[in-house]
């Protein structure tokens, strides 16, 4: 089984029909409008602080000049800004009739009293803002209290540029992991396709290349598993079709080979009725012989189409085994050799199922076993659950089958040289291999130390 490498080439057409590009865009640009939305309200937020600062200094500020004695007032605010030359922080006392008397405040006479607000004007051809409350005093007299805002602007513009840095390094951080998710998805697309071309053209040894052992999977992960078990399945398959071809070539050339030659040796030496029923009874024996294979390839068919499934029904495995043993004892016996059944007492195994298919596969390999165990020979049945787990045994004491032939020997017409004497015709196995996938069950041969060990495993009893 190989896989293809993959084609490194890629372009901005194929990146922008990358799935995985376009979804990490897709959420690049929900989180951007979900930071845009956050940088603004840590704006306003922060914003909205800086005012609050002052609006809560603007009348603690009022109260420390208001403890001062009515006649000083003038000249606690003239003294105020003589310790303001910047005039960051401008103060003015006005008279009842809107006079200045002392301060520097820049701006009109404030109309708004008590609650804060923002005053902009211009100053020295540029725009300046104070934040300014207005106090009327108990003689009528009105007391202007501001802060400059000019800091606070500056505060803000150095919080902008910051935030819009962020926003842009985060949007070109996520634009990149978005190239590069989509490049790698490119990539692993290019060498899935790769793979599949070169099965449409009839390497059906190529599979979609995989992550390596222990790497983190993904949907596509999960779907190339899928498809690459239906590959192993087709290529099992297009083998034993191949196997089949061969098979009926090799083994039923033989059998018609004989029907011809006995229909020509009877067309040319019989002469009496007896010399014709000799040549058509040999011709019916191998017809019948052509059938049984042509049935049994048949059944092999049917049974791996799947459809038999629909029939399931509740049944005991335990119970056919049972039966097939039972059945098959007088073979043995006929052959003098020893047929042992090991289960436990009082076993139960079940399962939904085909009764009739699991018989004939478990009778199948017994029958196999007694063909090819010499006599003398021992024959041993283990039927055990452990785990929840079920597992069939059947060891005997023949000739075994070589490890390089134990997966051959599941494809339809194979037979090994050393049996090819003895009858049969190549499918038994196979249809053994058939009834274990319909029901989900695994057949393996195993070693042995002697003869042929074959197990029928189910993982998980239902």
């Amino acid at each position: 089984m190989s896989s293809v490498p993959p084609n490194n080439r890629w372009s901005l057409h194929d990146l922008r029909r990358a799935s995985s590009f376009r979804i990490a865009l897709l959420f690049l640009g929900l989180y951007s409008l979900i930071a845009a939305l956050l940088f603004a309200f840590l704006y306003q937020q922060i914003s909205s602080y800086a005012l609050s600062r002052i609006d809560d200094w603007l009348p603690r500020e009022r109260n420390a000049i208001l403890r001062s004695a009515p006649a000083d007032l003038v000249a606690r605010v003239a003294y105020h800004a003589r310790l303001d030359p910047d005039n960051q922080r401008p103060f003015g006392l006005y008279s009842p009739d809107g006079i200045r008397l002392a301060g520097a405040f820049p701006g009109p006479h404030p109309t708004q009293l008590e609650q804060p607000y923002t005053l902009s004007m211009i100053e020295n051809d540029r725009t300046r803002s104070l934040r300014v409350a207005a106090y009327p005093l108990a003689d009528g007299q009105l007391l202007v209290l501001s802060q400059d805002l000019n800091e606070v602007h500056e505060f803000n513009e150095v919080l902008q540029r910051a935030l819009a840095s962020a926003a842009l390094l985060a949007l070109l951080l996520g634009l990149a992991g978005a190239v590069l998710i989509g490049r790698r998805a490119v990539h692993r697309l290019d060498a899935i396709t790769t793979a599949i071309q070169a099965i449409v053209q009839g390497d059906l040894s190529q599979r979609l290349p995989q992550r390596a052992p222990g790497a983190a999977s993904d949907d596509l992960d999960r779907l190339v598993n899928v498809v690459n078990g239906m590959l192993d399945d087709i290529e099992r398959l297009m083998h034993e079709i191949k196997g089949a071809c061969d098979g009926i070539a090799h083994d039923l050339r033989t059998p018609l080979a004989r029907l011809l030659a006995g229909l020509e040796r009877a067309q040319r030496r019989a002469v009496s009725a007896d010399d014709y029923r000799d040549a058509v009874d040999a011709a019916i024996t191998e017809t019948l012989s052509l059938l049984t294979t042509f049935n049994a390839m048949l059944r092999i068919s049917e049974v791996q189409d799947g459809a038999r499934r629909a029939g399931f029904s509740a049944i005991d495995l335990a119970a056919i085994a049972d039966d097939a043993v039972e059945f098959y004892e007088p073979s043995a016996d006929d052959k003098q050799v020893q047929l042992v059944y090991e289960r436990p007492p009082g076993l139960r195994l079940p399962l939904r199922g085909d009764a009739s298919l699991l018989f004939e596969a478990i009778g199948n390999l017994i029958d196999n076993a007694i063909k090819f165990t010499p006599e003398g020979g021992r024959i041993t049945v283990t039927l055990a659950e452990w785990q929840g787990a079920m597992q069939f045994d059947i060891r005997d004491t023949g000739p075994g089958i070589p490890a390089a032939e134990r997966e051959a020997v599941f494809l339809r017409f194979h037979r090994a040289e050393s049996s090819r004497h003895l009858p049969g015709n190549g499918l038994g196995l196979s249809l053994v291999d058939a009834v274990a996938r319909l029901h989900g069950m695994q057949v393996a041969i195993l070693d042995s130390d002697q003869g042929c060990h074959i197990s029928l495993r189910l993982s998980t009893l239902p």
